[in-house]
């Protein structure tokens, strides 16, 4: 009697998913929600678009599946380090600057997704632990107590991403060695920051 063979379509259902989010990511970030094709990301990923409605419910959650498993990527890929802020911009630099469509699809969802009941999975919680871990840094002596925890958190975001594709002082192509200028920039800008006090060389 033949041995009863394990069914394949858990496995092809997962392997369909990774390939729409895959595709929705591009389609995503190059377009919106608004400007995003259902048919483009179905012919994409190579999977009836029909998939898209029973995994994800439509566009717009497809959009959030898609935010939430970016934002879990980066917060596991680039540890924070409160007692050592420049080097958190430092890798968050370059985290960015190999992912682009990081930013350019929180772009979209403050845009598109704003005042709608989802938040990235994760985020929220996310940011409430980094600025308290600043606030006992602060405490502790480690960072500069002339900020607000949440001042000091967002700077630290904004400077990490400035030079970004997505932001409107950055050039489409930039040479390895202005990046890395850049990123220097941006760990000495957040060094400063932290600090508190300007340095001599800034006058």
């Amino acid at each position: 009697m033949p041995k009863h063979q394990p069914s394949t379509r858990p496995r092809d259902s997962e392997a369909s998913k990774a390939r729409l989010l895959k595709a929705a990511t591009d389609e995503f970030a190059a377009r919106g929600i608004a400007g995003a094709r259902v048919d483009r990301i179905g012919a994409a990923a190579e999977v009836n678009k029909a998939l898209i409605y029973t995994y994800f419910g439509n566009k717009e959650q497809l959009f959030d599946a898609v935010m939430d498993a970016h934002v879990a990527r980066i917060l596991d890929e680039v540890p924070f380090t409160p007692e050592d802020l420049p080097g958190y911009a430092g890798h968050l630099f370059d985290f960015l600057l190999a992912n682009p469509h990081q930013l350019r699809l929180a772009t979209w969802h403050r845009l598109e997704r704003s005042g709608t009941d989802h938040e990235p999975q994760g985020l929220g919680t996310s940011m409430r632990q980094k600025t308290a871990a600043i606030t006992q840094a602060q405490t502790d002596g480690l960072l500069t107590a002339s900020f607000t925890p949440e001042d000091l958190l967002v700077f630290t975001l904004a400077l990490a991403g400035a030079w970004m594709p997505t932001s409107p002082m950055a050039t489409n192509e930039q040479a390895a060695e202005q990046t890395r200028q850049h990123r220097d920039a941006v760990v000495e800008a957040v060094r400063r920051l932290v600090a508190g006090t300007p340095t001599a060389e800034a006058f």
